[in-house]
Order: C-alpha cells, then structure tokens, then sequence
C-alpha cells in the first residue's frame, strides 16, 4: 500500500483502479469472480491498478487483454466510485468506461486472482456485486434505459 509520512506517521494514499464493464452483441455484462481483495468473493467489472505514466483508457483496455483475453473499444466513461472500504484497509478512486467487445473470446487469463468469468444478461445478475460493478452498471442502466423484455436471446 502507498504511504505518504506525516510527521513521522505513515499514512495510507488512495489508489486508482480503472475498470470497464464490458457487453457483448447480446448486451450481457462480463464479470470477475474475485479472489482478492478488495472484495474477494464478489462478481466484479474487469479492471485493474493505473500503472505510472498511463491514461486511464489505456489501462481499461490493458486490463481487458491481460484479465479476460479480449480486445475492446471504449464507448465512453460511465462513472468514477469513491471506492472506501476501511475494514480492508482499502481507498480506491476508480472510473469506470462502457467497453463492447471488438475480439477474442473471454476467458480467465489470471486463475491466481480470478475465481470464474462470466456473462450475465443485464437482468440476471449476481447479487454480490463489488461496489464498482453496481456503480458502473447502475450508471450504464441510468445512461441506456432497456426496454421492457431485453433478454439476451
């Protein structure tokens, strides 16, 4: 964890993790099952740690190829989550973007850090989400209203 002295005294330093819901044709949600922390045991959006010197679409899409093996382009920032969580010793500042897949087939490429991956339809998902995949899929609803009977088919 990053720390910053204060007269003496270590102090923790927010971090940023980008992330990006990402759909497919059939507009399902890909999700992580985590294993770590923050929130281990929670379906999350794909994303990851803002590395030095990187934008943050750059990272989203970094992310993208490194956690699930796809290529995707951008639509667009849905939301930023003031990600605190103080039981974990956890301070996240983390925008997240609306993603489509452009290729390859998603799979876990990070067994160490990845339980499962997943594809949900919007209106099947799991109810333990992490606080940044609610957040960004809430925003992506608010943004995109679905019509009546949008199940993927």
């Amino acid at each position: 964890m990053p720390l910053q002295e204060n007269l003496g005294q270590p102090i923790p330093l927010p971090r940023v993790g980008v992330g990006v819901l990402i759909l497919d044709h059939r507009n399902r949600a890909l999700l992580t099952l985590r294993k770590l922390a923050p929130e281990a045991g929670c379906w999350s959006i794909v994303g990851g740690k803002l590395e030095y010197l990187e934008t943050l679409s750059a990272c989203a899409l970094r992310e993208a190829r490194e956690e699930v093996g796809v290529e995707v382009s951008i639509e667009g920032l849905l939301c930023v989550t003031d990600h605190l969580l103080p039981h974990e010793g956890q301070h996240w500042v983390s925008p997240a973007y609306l993603g489509r897949v452009a290729s390859g087939r998603a799979k876990n490429c990070e067994p160490r850090k990845t339980r499962a991956v997943r594809w949900f339809p919007l209106d099947q998902l799991p109810l333990n989400l992490t606080m940044t995949a609610r957040n960004a899929i809430n925003a992506y609803t608010r943004q995109f209203p679905q019509p009546p009977n949008h199940l993927a088919r």
